[in-house]
């Protein structure tokens, strides 16, 4: 790819981390076992490996560039706003697990859960930012 690496297409990226994410600990917590299930392991590791090579040279090629930064400076935005959202996240999935004795692993599902909006969130808030040069 000849193409200039963005910070936005980084940030974006982070979404599939977040399903990786997602997708390892269904992958850990589940209690049951089909036939399939072995074929979809092997399918996320492949990818994981592949993503995680092309994300290499991706961020290899964004180190070398020169950065846009507003765009720098929106994104520290949003990652100020995206904490003030995750830790009311996490108080209230602690808060239901001490009050309503959900268990851990379902706890553990609303965390990556949580994860995975909160990407999505940040990625729009960070493209509707840069876009409008705030």
């Amino acid at each position: 790819m000849k193409t200039k690496v963005t910070l936005r297409e980084l940030v974006g990226t982070k979404i599939i981390y977040a399903v990786l994410l997602v997708c390892y600990y269904w992958m850990w917590a589940r209690r049951d076992w089909h036939d399939y299930y072995t074929t979809i392991q092997n399918v996320v590791c492949a990818f994981t490996i592949l993503f995680f090579a092309i994300q290499a040279d991706r961020i290899r090629k964004y180190s070398k560039e020169e950065k846009d930064e507003m765009a720098v400076q929106n994104l520290r935005r949003t990652d100020a706003v995206s904490l003030k959202i995750l830790m009311i996240a996490v108080i209230i999935i602690a808060f239901s697990c001490g009050v309503t004795f959900i268990d851990g692993r379902m706890a553990g599902y609303a965390l990556v859960g949580t994860i995975l909006v909160l990407t999505v969130i940040r990625f729009i808030i960070f493209c509707v930012m840069d876009s409008k040069g705030v």
